[in-house]
């Protein structure tokens, strides 16, 4: 190792010049170096993020009272300061203390007029200039955290000293004397107006920047009317012949008529920060986008939730609709009139359809009437767009989460702008939601079934003073539960709206539904408007009792003069009570507030994106692989570090004060309609997942964040229950403060040592002592007792992780376990061993685990082998059927574990116990063990797969129907094999004992017994394509005699305590024997093959799955619930199914490279290939396969689980291209199938976002063939996110030498044409192609070539690595120190590698 004093080549003499103009850099919620500007939690946005004197930025949270309200106690005056605390984001003022409501007009009816004037154009003054940033205007990202983007008011002027009596006349004679002059001119004007008309004017074009997310991408184009120009409608339904053309400069994805298009669903990532609170939202291309918004889940909307079939239907009349009632003003004198009109933009009566477009009657005059609508879709935000020539008027409406603040709000914003030239435009504007639901309990099911007697629980109440229509409340008088303890209910929905720069004006909300549609009760028309203006609405009664409201702002009078626009701001989410929406006003209508909060909302997301920032010379790849990080984080969690986290790269395996919390887990849309998502509405916002999403979506946390170290391994490992199997729903983990002197302690240093703190001390003592918690429940207990902390939130949170110990939780749903889940974890440890090799010892025998405790068991085979008739009554089969039951007995057990004061059960209800009571652990190695011992007795009646033995099957779910065909699956075969493999050569290189429960030592000797009596023959079948293959009958025996230990063992509910140990030989000998044993299966499965239409049978491709036939029975004499007889398996025939790329995938990653490229020519020349898409199909055909299969047989072909392209799968299969190092192959199959390189107009989507599949070719419908459906929270994130891994970082960052010394070598696996011009060379010796990419997080890493050149598998030949402190090295290899501490980050500023 050298150190260099000389400068850094690539960065040179001009470096500092370079990057001083480079936009600060976001600091990412992965957070590893130390930096004095996070805002990870708890903590304002940095300075540059801040405007000097907002009055809504301040970061005081002391509440100066004794008592904390719900919101915290924040200064809103317009002149309060920021003090510049590292505070978690402000929130709304106490609602107990007094604060004055919105500022009043002098109206009569004592609200806020909704009369406006915008003036005419001015030149712009840096005093009022609007937001540029973030405002919806398009600005660029880059830009997002300028201090100069935030608006600030003017100054009040300070009062002047009196004046002497002569200075006073001489000012008054100027007065009069300007007067006179502006009076001469008024008349002038108004002469030039009548009678030279207003096309003598000559108005300057507005100079105002804050568009609504227009930007010059939208607006380009100006037309020959001074609007936008349509250009011919042929040339712009042209199918594009490059994704490139799909996005604007800002990355966002754009869609052309997008209404016209064929529909498609997307979610907004309910990211709102970790203070900050997120609701749900979907939307769709119809109508004004918004399909469905809530609190929580499905259950508590605010704008009802329809599955996307329905939505695409709906949303155009019950989202959200814009009327506008207007007229431009005429010449009398030339003659010309007023032209009035009432138009609704996004209306789709004027959608410009493809048919329309192209009929014979279509012409310019024709197109002029339909104007042009545009989506603008964002990492965190969406915009639509309408340029409506005909009226010249052009609306942009732009949707975000409310991020950072303290209660929950979805936000919209409608930009309005006169595009004509010459005349003003007189506007009443209506713009909200048609139908918003109240809050009251659970609606969704109740608002389907009984819809109209629920509206009789529906009222509007209201906030402000007596006929104040500014703040009305949504709610039900009490939830509609059939029940004797009745409910009152008194949380509500709300919508406030103001127009920008006008936002202590609060516009007033026309909620009664019939004033705006009258009897059109389909609400196609707004009848209502047809018969009265807004005006004469908002001045009559309204009613909203006993019926479904709406919410729509109102303007009455606005002028928008030519060229200018205004902004309608409306907030619409939940409150806990009605006395909340006062304070809720005042906050968000301080200036500019709107604007910095879709600022925020964007930052957000690029903190997290940043993690995976990508620099290649394809910009769609680059952003691609941004955009799968965040759907990957959405599925599995981001990883934040709660705890005593010093920036000395310390990682949760060695400091017990480090805990890991995982953020913004959630998942659930429109399409994925079957999915209950949850996404809490609080403070560290977490939802519970599906186990496979989140394991399978936390592989790479470990790659990105090393610090997180091995939480993700223990933790799900921990989940593995005795029996082998797993919960079904994992969720957030929970902390908890056993020792009540520890809780007094917390409790004193939040709240004070002083005696007047004493009850609020104690009652936050309870709290911590009192059972487990989440960050987010802990805060919302603290506001619900009015707890005041002395200290700042995010620090109290931290000191609480730090004193507490972590648990997993998970909760077992419904019947059934799935047969896969436990093969995740082998990718866990792969992941955690690719970063920390050093540290596998560490790994295997240090921790001590517990066991997941069920109150669900699998059933043993006497009380679920039912004999029954086939579907079409023909014949008796026998069906595995309830494979799971309800222990009473486990039920009883965890009831002793009931918390008196919750009325929940603690934690430790849920880990497996002894007889003693003792909760019993075993170490990593211990648990995978017994793992493989319970797996290995579960191999089906051939000795193949793994049986389905518990109700469900493994990765694919739509063959939910194979349980009950007694079916099994070699894929986990597969796995067991790999996972034999490891302990077998782990446990042999570090001579370890084991110990394992004395219940399993005696299941182990009876697989041992059985094998012994089985004998040595490997009973392999003779080939029969068409007949059927018979289980022998040693076989038969070997597996019932297994089987019946394995149930045995199942039977006991807690271990006895004694336990047995294994030396390091007799698990090696016990996995070696087992692992012949699972090849003689892989064998007789070739050999029997698969099975399908137009398909022959054999092994040159593995099968997938197989069934047994019971063909001997006898009867126990017992019946199932249905009548059904039990009975006892005696003799079965293996039943054989068509080719399942999963099979594929698994058996792969048991092969060497030659094998796999065989294997991979097979695949291509078989019907797993979609030749027209040039894709890989989740299956070959499947007709004439049994419907007994499960749901994918009710699928059409094509569609779903049938034979459709399934992402998920396919990306696991390029993964393991790439793995086998077969380059040429992946990056073909890259280039062919993989986002963002396939056809995005038959995509029909964002290219960006990873759909869940893509109907292929088998599918009917020509135009729906290459469609991708069910977009993102696929699980083909995580796979994209490895395979990102291999080409930029290498199989293995970091190994161990000879000598045992920790390495690093970056080995990237990349292609010539992603390497990039580099913008910063300096001389022509230096290299002049780079791409670079971010390493865990914030490690700039660099490759240089001279050339474009394939780099695979190949080492640099030097590196260049910057220090934080400074320093520059040069070294050949990375070994030993400096290795360990670009591991620890913290000291690593850049890595630039030359090959």
């Amino acid at each position: 190792m050298q150190q260099v004093a000389e400068e850094d080549p690539e960065k040179g003499a001009a470096w500092a010049t370079t990057t001083a103009a480079q936009p600060e850099e976001v600091t990412p919620l992965i957070n590893n170096a130390p930096t004095s500007q996070s805002f990870i939690y708890g903590s304002p946005p940095p300075a540059s993020l801040m405007p000097s004197t907002s009055s809504f930025i301040s970061s005081n949270t002391t509440c100066s009272s004794a008592v904390t309200p719900r919101f915290s106690n924040v200064t809103i005056d317009d002149d309060s300061d920021n003090d510049g605390n590292n505070n978690p984001p402000p929130r709304v003022p106490s609602m107990s203390s007094t604060t004055s409501l919105p500022a009043r007009s002098s109206s009569t009816n004592n609200r806020p007029t909704s009369s406006s004037r915008v003036p005419p154009p001015r030149q712009k003054s840096s005093l009022h200039r609007p937001l540029d940033n973030g405002s919806g205007n398009g600005g660029s990202s880059e830009n997002n955290n300028n201090a100069s983007s935030f608006h600030h008011r003017p100054a009040v002027p300070q009062r002047q000293p009196l004046h002497s009596t002569r200075s006073s006349r001489i000012k008054t004679s100027s007065t009069l004397i300007i007067l006179v002059l502006g009076l001469f001119l008024a008349v002038c004007t108004l002469f030039q107006y009548f009678v030279m008309g207003p096309d003598s004017f000559n108005l300057p074009p507005d100079l105002d920047s804050n568009n609504n997310d227009g930007g010059s991408t939208i607006g380009e184009g100006v037309g020959a009317e001074g609007g936008r120009s349509s250009g011919s409608s042929k040339a712009k339904r042209k199918q594009q012949q490059h994704n490139d053309v799909k996005f604007d400069e800002f990355g966002r994805y754009i869609v052309e008529d997008y209404d016209a298009n064929p529909p498609f669903s997307d979610i907004l990532p309910g990211v709102a920060g970790i203070y900050g609170k997120p609701l749900y939202v979907f939307y769709v291309n119809r109508g004004q986008g918004i399909a469905s918004f809530g609190v929580k889940s499905k259950d508590y909307p605010i704008m009802e939730y329809y599955s996307a079939n329905n939505a695409y239907q709906n949303t155009a009349l019950l989202g959200f609709r814009t009327f506008y009632k207007g007229r431009r003003e005429g010449n009398l004198l030339q003659g010309k009139k007023s032209k009035e009109f009432l138009v609704e933009p996004f209306d789709s009566s004027r959608t410009r359809f493809s048919q329309l477009m192209e009929s014979s009657s279509w012409n310019e005059q024709e197109e002029s009437r339909y104007p042009v609508r545009r989506m603008f879709i964002g990492a965190n935000d969406m915009t639509i767009q309408e340029v409506d020539m005909w009226n010249k008027i052009e609306t942009n409406v732009t949707y975000f989460n409310l991020p950072e603040e303290d209660f929950g709000a979805f936000v919209k914003r409608t930009t309005i702008s006169n595009l004509d030239e010459k005349d003003a435009l007189h506007l009443s504007v209506l713009d909200g939601l048609a139908r918003i639901q109240p809050v009251g309990g659970k609606l969704s099911s109740l608002l389907k079934m009984i819809g109209r007697t629920i509206e009789g629980f529906m009222g509007v109440h209201h906030a402000g003073w007596v006929d104040d229509l500014t703040m009305p409340f949504f709610r039900m008088s009490e939830i509609p539960d059939d029940e004797d303890a009745v409910v009152v209910e008194e949380a509500g929905h709300f919508c406030l709206s103001y127009i920008e720069y006008q936002e202590k004006d609060l516009l007033p909300i026309v909620y009664d539904t019939n004033k705006v549609f009258g009897e059109d009760t389909s609400l196609m028309r707004p009848m209502g408007l047809y018969e009265k203006s807004i005006k004469e609405i908002l001045e009559g009664k309204q009613y909203g009792a006993a019926r479904t409201s709406s919410a729509f702002a109102a303007v009455d009078d606005v002028t928008i003069w030519p060229g200018q626009k205004i902004t309608i701001t409306s907030f619409y989410g939940r409150a806990d009570s009605i006395t909340d929406l006062p304070i809720i006003a005042r906050r968000i209508t301080q200036g500019g507030f709107a604007t910095y909060k879709l600022s925020r909302a964007r930052a957000l997301i690029q903190q997290i994106t940043s993690s995976a920032e990508t620099v290649t010379a394809e910009h769609l790849f680059d952003k691609h692989v941004e955009q799968m990080f965040l759907d990957n984080a959405l599925m599995g969690g981001i990883p934040v570090l709660l705890g005593d986290t010093d920036d000395d790269g310390g990682n949760a395996d060695d400091d017990e004060k480090i805990k890991v919390y995982h953020l913004f887990s959630r998942r659930g849309d429109l399409e994925r309609d079957y999915d209950r998502f949850i996404i809490e509405s609080t403070y560290f916002s977490e939802g519970p997942s599906n186990f496979r999403d989140v394991i399978q979506n936390r592989r790479n946390d470990v790659i990105f964040n090393p610090r997180v170290g091995a939480f993700n391994f223990n933790m799900f490992l921990s989940l593995i229950q005795a029996d082998g199997y797993n919960p079904l729903s994992v969720e957030a983990v929970v902390f908890s403060v056993d020792d009540p002197e520890v809780c007094l302690r917390l409790a004193t240093n939040a709240v004070g040592f002083a005696d007047g703190h004493r009850a609020q001390r104690e009652a936050l003592a309870s709290i911590l002592c009192d059972g487990e918690f989440r960050p987010g429940q802990l805060v919302e207990m603290i506001e619900e007792q009015n707890i005041f902390l002395m200290t700042s939130l995010s620090s109290f949170i931290d000191d609480v992780a730090a004193s507490s110990k972590v648990s997993p939780a998970a909760v077992t749903e419904g019947a059934g376990f799935s047969a896969d889940h436990w093969t995740y974890i082998l990718d866990l440890m792969a992941s955690y061993l690719q970063i920390y090799p050093d540290r596998e010892e560490y790994l295997l025998f240090s921790s001590k685990l517990t066991y997941y405790y069920s109150h669900r068991v699998v059933s043993p085979r006497k009380n679920k082998y039912v004999l029954s008739k086939s579907y079409n009554g023909e014949w008796l089969h026998v069906r595995q059927l309830d494979a799971t039951y309800e222990s009473t007995e486990r039920r009883e057990y965890m009831r002793q574990y009931v918390n008196p004061a919750s009325g929940w059960y603690k934690n430790e209800a849920n880990m497996q116990h002894d007889v003693e009571g003792n909760i019993f652990k075993s170490s990593a190695m211990e648990k995978l063990f017994l793992l493989a011992t319970i797996k290995f007795a579960t191999r089906d009646p051939f000795g193949i797969g793994i049986e389905y033995e518990a109700g469900k099957p493994g990765w694919n779910a739509a063959l939910n129907g194979i349980s009950s065909m007694l079916g099994s699956g070699l894929p986990e075969a597969y796995e067991l094999k790999i996972l034999l493999q490891y302990i077998h050569d782990a446990i042999l290189k570090y001579s370890r004992p084991i110990t394992v429960p004395n219940e399993l030592a005696e299941l182990i000797e009876k697989i041992s017994t059985a094998l012994d009596e089985l004998g040595d023959s490997d009973f392999i079948p003779s080939y029969e394509p068409e007949g059927e293959v018979k289980v022998p009958q040693p076989l038969f025996l070997y597996w019932d005699a297994v089987a019946t230990a394995r149930e045995e063992y199942r039977a006991i509910s807690l271990f006895s305590g004694e336990t047995h140990q294994y030396s390091s030989g007799d698990v090696a000998k016990f996995t070696k024997r087992w692992m012949k044993q699972i090849d003689l299966g892989i064998d007789r499965a070739n050999v029997i093959g698969s099975h399908g239409h137009t398909q022959s049978a054999g092994a040159v491709i593995t099968p997938t799955y197989f069934s047994y036939n019971v063909t001997k029975w006898e009867e126990t004499g017992d019946h199932n619930d249905e009548g059904h007889p039990f009975c006892i398996a005696k003799e079965m025939v293996i039943g054989k199914f068509p080719l399942f790329l999963e099979g594929v995938t698994r058996v792969m990653k048991t092969m060497d490279k030659k094998q796999a490229v065989a294997l991979y020519e097979h695949v291509k020349h078989s019907g797993l290939r979609d030749k027209e898409l040039k894709m890989y199909t989740l299956s070959s055909s499947l007709t004439g396969q049994s419907y007994d299969m499960g749901r994918m047989m009710g699928f059409s072909s094509g569609w779903l689980e049938n034979q459709s392209v399934w992402m998920d799968q396919s990306y696991k299969y390029y993964l393991e291209l790439i793995k086998k190092n077969m380059f040429d192959q992946f990056f073909e199959e890259m280039l062919n199938g993989m986002l963002p390189f396939i056809d995005g107009e038959k995509y029909g989507r964002s290219v960006m976002e990873c759909s869940s599949f893509i109907a292929s070719s088998a599918f009917e419908d020509p135009k729906m063939r290459g469609r991708g459906v069910l977009a993102r929270l696929s699980g083909a994130t995580a796979e994209f996110l490895s395979i990102w891994k291999l080409m930029f970082i290498g199989e293995t960052l970091f190994q161990l030498n000879e000598g045992g010394e920790l390495e690093m070598q970056l080995v990237p696996t990349l292609p010539s044409w992603l390497f990039k011009e580099n913008d910063l060379v300096q001389s022509p010796a230096e290299k002049k192609y780079v791409i670079r990419f971010k390493l865990f997080t914030s490690i700039s890493v660099a490759y240089f070539v001279a050339t474009p050149k394939d780099l695979f598998g190949v080492k640099p030949s030097k590196y260049i690595i910057g220090l934080r402190d400074g320093s520059i090295m040069s070294v050949e290899s990375i070994s030993s120190t400096l290795a360990a501490n670009i591991r620890k980050v913290v000291y690593i500023d850049y890595i630039h590698a030359y090959f």
